[in-house]
């Protein structure tokens, strides 16, 4: 059982690790969903935790569509992430008809040259979440996809969930199960959606609140309970 934990902070990486994290899904701009963090922020965290870090890749919270000009940031900003070494990248974008943008899609591959990536929650926009997944599931360098099964939390989208998790099981993606996820609900979800990937933010935070710090006691419940379910 996979558990990534967002981070915000080199703080937050480092409370992570220690407390039960397997991944680090790095970003500023929590409450807009996630954005690129700074260099500075990429390099402190590298240097600070063991476990693998994947660091968003969103220039604005617009939405997931992104002009030329756009591209050319992204591309950057990959090619920054992959001169640190040792990171990997979460990304997602669409096209106005709301399929994946497979030519950016290829370019920031080829940029990220061999780093393995999550593909965001661009993909709950998507019009056709199988076809969706069908496209994204032909780039092996796409390991994961975050999803919320289409719903605004990932308990309201189960059902959704627990079919592409059956999808994905003979292909190289893996669901990433995320949004709205609580320790108290979790065992239920796991049973609903047999998912092994799970991405958790302002709940293992104090008071649930996304922008205060980690705190270790919730996220320990949370390891706790997937410890417990992978027996």
């Amino acid at each position: 059982m996979l558990l990534e934990v967002i981070a915000t902070t080199v703080n937050d990486a480092v409370l992570a690790e220690r407390h039960g994290a397997d991944r680090i899904e790095l970003i500023s701009g929590i409450l807009e969903g996630g954005l690129t963090p700074s260099l500075g922020l990429m390099e402190g965290v590298r240097e600070a935790v063991g476990i693998p870090v994947r660091v968003m890749v969103r220039p604005h919270a617009r939405s997931f569509r992104y002009d030329k000009a756009d591209a050319q940031t992204m591309l950057r900003d990959i090619r920054h992430i992959a001169a640190i070494g040792g990171l990997s990248v979460v990304m997602g974008m669409l096209r106005h008809d709301r399929t994946v943008d497979e030519e950016l899609l290829k370019q920031l591959l080829q940029a990220a040259d061999g780093m393995e990536v999550t593909f965001h929650r661009a993909f709950d926009e998507a019009a056709d979440q199988l076809e969706a997944l069908e496209v994204l599931s032909r780039y092996p360098q796409v390991t994961d996809i975050l999803t919320s099964g289409g719903q605004r939390t990932a308990p309201e989208g189960a059902e959704r969930i627990a079919v592409l998790e059956r999808l994905s099981s003979a292909k190289s993606v893996s669901i990433l199960a995320g949004s709205g996820l609580t320790a108290s609900g979790l065992r239920e979800f796991l049973g609903e959606t047999a998912v092994e990937r799970v991405h958790f933010g302002s709940a293992v935070r104090e008071d649930g609140d996304p922008l205060r710090p980690i705190d270790p006691g919730r996220l320990q419940e949370v390891r706790s309970i997937l410890d417990l379910w992978g027996k």
